[in-house]
């Protein structure tokens, strides 16, 4: 079960990104493909989050092949844990949200 709180909404997409492997450039693309444009991350705040979950072992460096010589990244079962969390979190919002705005409970 989750026990950081709820992740930042850039965290959360960095963690879905990373369910494949990918170096930063190509977290960044697909973080602002499937944000729609909402969340740009530059490479500061992507870098720092990086690191960061790493030390909390949520993702981990994998091997990038011969193809490439850009450190890759990828999810963890720890990271992935995280993220079903999260999202039984969002679904618990999201359910009172609209339990309340059609009336709430009697």
């Amino acid at each position: 079960m989750q026990q950081h709180g709820p992740l930042t909404e850039g965290v959360y997409y960095i963690l879905l990104a990373l369910y494949e492997p990918r170096h930063g450039y190509g977290i960044m693309q697909l973080v602002e493909s499937l944000s729609r444009g909402r969340v740009q991350l530059g490479p500061g705040t992507l870098y720092g989050a990086l690191k960061s979950l790493v030390e909390r072992g949520w993702i981990e460096t994998v091997e990038a092949g011969e193809s490439t010589r850009k450190k890759q990244y990828m999810i963890t079962a720890q990271g992935k844990s995280e993220v079903e969390a999260e999202i039984v979190r969002m679904k618990e919002l999201i359910m009172n949200g609209e339990l309340m705005s059609k009336g709430g409970i009697e």
